[in-house]
C-alpha cells in the first residue's frame, strides 16, 4: 500500500512524527490501539512502527520515531525522509491489543514505547473506560507527544515521569502495581531494561500472567555468541526434506540459502512476521515475541533468532 508523508514535525529530542496519508486523498484502512505497520525503506530495509493516532481516525496514520544512534538503519532512513516522499507500506497489524473487556487497563511507557501506550489511552478515553497512564521519560525535552497529555480526555488519566525529577517524584511501580485485580490489565512498552523492570515487579506482586501485556521494540541485548551454539537439522514436514542449520546461522537464513522462502521482517525475533508452528524437537526461544506460556508450549518458534535445543526440528513447512 503506498501512502504520501504529508507532515514531519519534531515531538521531542531526537524524536519526529511522521503523518502519513492517502496520496489520492483515500480514506486509510482501520486500525485498533496498539497496532503497528511495515514502512519499506532504501536497500531493502523493513521496519515496524507503531501507530500513534486516534484508532478512529481513518484519513491519517501517525508514527513516532526516535533517531537511535546505534540502531540498524531504520531509524536514520525514516529521519532522512522529506516531506511529499511516497512510501510503501503494509495494511495495519496488532500483536498488542487492548483486553476490552477489562474493569480497568494500567498503561506503562518508557521513552519511544509511548506511542503504542497513547494510542490505547486514545481508544480508551473515547470509549470511557477506566484507565491510568505513567510515562517515564529521562528528562522533559525527549517525552514524545508531551502536549497531547494535556487534551482534556487525557490529562486526568496521565501521569509524567522525568529521570531529572526528585525521587519521590518518580514513578512508584509498587503503588501502581501492588494491589492486582482479576479484572484489570496491565499494558507495558518502552527499552527491554524498562519493561523487563515492570515484568519483574508484576511477578512480585502476584500479577496473572495473562493479564499483563508487553511489547518490545527492540530484542534485549544478549551475548554475541552462545557457547553451547552447534549445528541442527530443519525436516520441512511437507516434503521430509532435510535443510542443516549451521552453527553461526539462523533457521530463516538456512532455509533462504536451501531455497526455501519464508516471510521476515525485523530479524530480532520482536515483530512474529517469521512466526511458525513447530511440530517435533525442542526449540531454543530467542525471541520476545512469545509469552513465557507460548515458550514452554513448544508448539511454535521464531526462526528468525531462535534455534533448537534437539538435533532435529520438524516444522509446518
Amino acid at each position: 500500500m503506498k501512502v504520501q508523508l504529508i507532515r514531519k514535525t519534531e515531538v521531542a529530542r531526537d524524536i519526529l512524527s511522521f503523518e502519513l496519508a492517502d496520496p489520492t486523498g483515500a480514506a486509510l484502512p482501520a486500525f485498533s490501539a496498539g497496532a503497528h505497520i511495515d514502512v519499506m525503506l532504501a536497500d531493502g530495509l523493513v521496519r515496524q512502527y507503531s501507530l500513534c493516532n486516534d484508532p478512529r481516525e481513518t484519513h491519517r496514520y501517525v508514527l513516532g520515531v526516535l533517531r537511535e544512534p546505534s540502531s540498524r538503519g531504520g531509524s536514520t532512513a525514516m529521519h532522512a525522509l522529506r516531506e511529499g516522499a511516497l512510501l510503501d507500506i503494509s495494511e495495519p497489524r496488532n500483536h498488542f491489543p487492548l483486553a476490552h473487556d477489562a474493569a480497568h487497563s494500567i498503561l506503562l511507557a518508557g521513552g519511544i514505547g509511548v506511542t503504542p501506550i497513547l494510542c490505547m489511552a486514545e481508544r480508551l478515553a473515547h470509549a470511557g473506560a477506566s484507565f491510568e497512564l505513567h510515562y517515564c521519560s529521562r528528562e522533559p525535552q525527549r517525552a514524545a507527544f508531551r502536549e497531547r497529555f494535556d487534551a482534556p480526555h487525557l490529562e486526568p488519566h496521565s501521569r509524567l515521569y522525568f529521570d531529572t525529577a526528585p525521587v519521590h517524584e518518580r514513578l512508584d511501580l509498587e503503588r501502581v502495581l501492588a494491589m492486582p485485580a482479576a479484572d484489570t490489565h496491565l499494558y507495558v512498552c518502552g527499552p527491554a531494561g524498562f519493561i523487563d523492570f515492570v515484568l519483574d515487579a508484576t511477578r512480585r506482586f502476584g500479577w496473572r500472567s495473562g493479564s499483563v501485556h508487553r511489547e518490545y521494540f527492540g530484542a534485549p541485548a544478549v551475548k554475541a555468541a552462545h557457547d553451547a551454539d552447534g549445528p541442527f537439522q530443519v525436516q520441512l514436514a511437507s516434503s521430509g526434506r532435510i535443510v542443516e542449520v549451521a552453527a553461526t546461522q539462523s533457521i530463516a537464513a538456512a532455509l533462504e540459502q536451501a531455497g526455501v522462502a519464508i516471510a521476515t521482517s525485523c530479524e530480532q525475533g520482536v515483530c512474529g512476521t517469521c512466526l511458525t508452528r513447530v511440530l517435533a524437537g525442542e526449540p531454543d526461544h530467542r525471541d520476545v515475541y512469545l509469552t513465557d506460556e507460548e515458550r514452554a508450549a513448544n508448539a511454535q518458534l521464531l526462526p528468525c533468532c531462535s534455534r533448537s535445543k534437539s538435533p532435529l526440528l520438524v516444522l509446518d513447512l
